[in-house]
């Protein structure tokens, strides 16, 4: 399964205000975590995770290897899995070899995964995701660039948790910016005011002096 289960607080947070990252976590344990948006997921779909392999030179191996583990060193732990390769909607998935692979994932044994049920909350996860920055960019960026490539893969949809969140963290940025444009009108609205005042006061003067 995949979810934001992990506090983000280098590439897509900071320590002062953690974002929130994707990690894959085994269905048995899932299954334990009372998921609100378990009726999202067939029992088809639950059983595997959709994602792309990639085949690194071995001239790059190392170079790569090193620069994953740097990025990757928040939260994440390398693991080796095999990986079925998608050879069609009619092919027969005994036809599919697996390949292993090598990938990344924040195991619920580290620190950085969410452990309070109350911040597993789709809506807490969203409100978190919507405000969160590192030196990577906005975690918004990062949950609406999972989405498109999810999408991506050309399997119909994204994954029905990361499609929720994303209509989540969206209906929020239209509140802050209709909360914005209404801060700013207030602001013209005063200085208009003050404007209206400071006219209406010069020409008390005036009227007296004349």
């Amino acid at each position: 399964m995949t979810n934001f289960k992990l506090v983000a607080s280098d590439h897509r947070g900071t320590l002062e205000n953690p974002g929130r990252v994707v990690t894959v976590i085994e269905r048995e344990f899932w299954e334990t975590l009372n998921d609100p948006l378990a009726h999202l997921e067939s029992s088809s779909s639950a059983a595997r995770v959709w994602g792309a392999a990639y085949h690194i030179p071995a001239s790059h191996a190392e170079e790569v290897h090193d620069y994953l583990d740097e990025r990757e060193i928040n939260g994440y732990t390398v693991h080796y899995t095999p990986f079925y390769p998608f050879l069609g909607s009619k092919a027969p998935e005994s036809e599919s070899k697996p390949i292993t692979c090598m990938v990344y994932i924040g195991q619920p044994t580290n620190p950085q995964f969410l452990r309070d049920p109350a911040r597993r909350e789709p809506q807490d996860v969203a409100e978190v995701i919507s405000r969160g920055r590192g030196k990577s960019g906005k975690n918004t960026e990062y949950l609406y660039l999972l989405e498109k490539a999810l999408e991506g893969l050309g399997l119909g949809s994204a994954d029905g948790y990361v499609t929720d969140l994303v209509q989540r963290v969206k209906a929020i940025e239209k509140e802050d910016e209709a909360a914005r444009d209404e801060e700013a009108a207030e602001r013209d609205l005063q200085k208009s005011l003050s404007r209206s005042e400071e006219e209406a006061h010069r020409a008390f003067q005036n009227e007296e002096r004349a």
